[in-house]
């Protein structure tokens, strides 16, 4: 083993440590509690200059179509880290304090079906509405890196959890989110990110072009099952909105690029401070 890798396999150790830690005081303090304790954490993100920081203030003036005001980064930090949080509670399934509203909940048809997701709002807001909304099992597919660390964050809040998680680049993955699909699963890929050294595509995203990977668009023009753009939007005091919008798949992976594109737009600015893609998107 290589000290590179050994040094990722040390930090992952802490890191599952650490995420133990925060699971356990969650249950142990309960949402109201930790929510209050959120607030310094916040301002501390908001205050020192960070990675967060740039990133937030490079996404609030085009979402918003003007400079943010203090109001506007609070917004954006806490809607965040209040996503984070919930996140413990719905993969340990405590829903106490949490309401779902579910919109389009026709384009799950019980078939097999590719999810298009984004770094938008709660993932697991959208998955826990949707296991109560129908008995099809969830897949996710990540590039391996992604599958490593997003697994290991799995299994230390919820080893219980049983989301089998498909690694690209390996043997037979393609293979494998076929299989899903023809045995009637949602297999779910957040599509507004992908490797640097992927095939991307420069598409007009809030008034500026940015990079879109194509990966996601290409495996479902190859594969032809239905394609459903998800998202699960955090409307404070609790409450998420789980949408969910068909994506016409004709095999054109262009063509549905610019759907997925102008989606991911309209919901941003339905809710602009849930976006989490804390880096220079445009860049």
């Amino acid at each position: 083993m290589t000290k590179q890798a050994q040094w990722t396999t040390q930090e992952e150790r802490g890191s599952v440590w650490a995420i133990r830690l925060i699971v356990w005081l969650a249950l142990a303090l309960g949402r109201r509690v930790m929510g209050v304790l959120l607030a310094p954490i916040c301002l501390y993100f908001m205050l020192v200059p960070s990675h967060w920081q740039q990133a937030s203030r490079s996404y609030l003036p085009r979402v918003l179509g003007r400079p943010p005001r203090f109001i506007d980064d609070w917004r954006h930090c806490r809607s965040f880290a209040v996503c984070v949080l919930d996140r413990v509670y719905l993969l340990r399934g405590r829903t106490a304090g949490l309401r779902f509203q579910v919109i389009g909940a026709q384009a799950l048809d019980g078939r097999g079906c590719l999810l298009l997701g984004a770094h938008l709002g709660s993932f697991e807001a959208v998955r826990s509405a949707g296991h109560r909304l129908c008995e099809q099992k969830l897949s996710l597919v990540m590039f391996e890196d992604n599958a490593r660390k997003t697994g290991a964050v799995l299994n230390a809040i919820n080893p219980t959890l049983g989301v089998e998680i498909i690694s690209l680049g390996r043997p037979g993955a393609m293979l494998a989110v076929r299989d899903r699909l023809d045995d009637g699963h949602l297999v779910g890929v957040l599509a507004d990110r992908g490797l640097a050294e992927g095939k991307r595509v420069r598409l007009d995203f809030l008034g500026t072009p940015a990079w879109f990977p194509e990966g996601p668009f290409r495996m479902a023009a190859m594969l032809g099952h239905p394609v459903v753009f998800m998202v699960g939007l955090y409307r404070g005091a609790g409450c998420y909105d789980i949408v969910f919008e068909a994506i016409e798949n004709d095999g054109d992976e262009a063509a549905m690029m610019r759907r997925y594109v102008a989606l991911l737009e309209r919901y941003c600015r339905q809710a602009p401070y849930n976006w989490s893609n804390f880096y220079d998107f445009w860049a």
